[in-house]
């Protein structure tokens, strides 16, 4: 397994990863119409913008391969919570994994390159949020050394209610 900067070329399967991420970790956590309408080309061009438009390190998609294959990707870039200071805090805004590899060391990877990525852009520290009930992305996140740090966000995905925990984890 490697990870490395996305690239263009990268957007399609990286719509793949989340649409099928997504359908698999929020099974039962949010509607299965939304979840079975979830569509890869529906998520490419978003990709696209965001694969191009990084500003390394401070801004940036990594790409973890297996064998060659795409299968995981992490999007990072400075935090865009109001009570944080984005020159200071980055934030993991997503990491995902191919349900089919869950398990194999790929969202460590991913997730180790991050945070090596964030600080060497300069950040002291760094949040993610997670769907509250998501026990698998949560117990994953504090075998990582994320902690939660009381913080809650509310929203309505797919007419439903649900409410996100922030984590943190320091750098220095």
């Amino acid at each position: 397994m490697r990870v490395r900067r996305a690239i263009a070329e990268d957007a399609e399967r990286v719509a793949e990863i989340h649409v099928r991420s997504w359908q698999q970790a929020y099974h039962g956590l949010l509607p299965q119409p939304l979840l079975d309408g979830l569509q890869p080309a529906q998520r490419v061009p978003q990709w696209q913008r965001l694969i191009q438009q990084a500003g390394w390190p401070r801004r940036a998609t990594l790409v973890a391969e297996d064998e060659g294959a795409v299968v995981g990707f992490a999007g990072l870039c400075p935090t865009r919570d109001d009570d944080d200071d984005p020159e200071q805090v980055g934030e993991v805004a997503a990491i995902y994994a191919l349900p089919a590899v869950w398990g194999r060391g790929i969202g460590r990877g991913l997730m180790a390159e991050s945070m090596r990525t964030l600080r060497e852009a300069g950040f002291s520290s760094a949040g993610l949020w997670v769907l509250e009930g998501n026990a698998r992305a949560i117990r994953f996140y504090e075998r990582m050394g994320w902690r939660r740090d009381g913080a809650v966000k509310d929203a309505v995905i797919g007419g439903l209610e649900v409410r996100e925990l922030r984590y943190r984890c320091a750098f220095r």
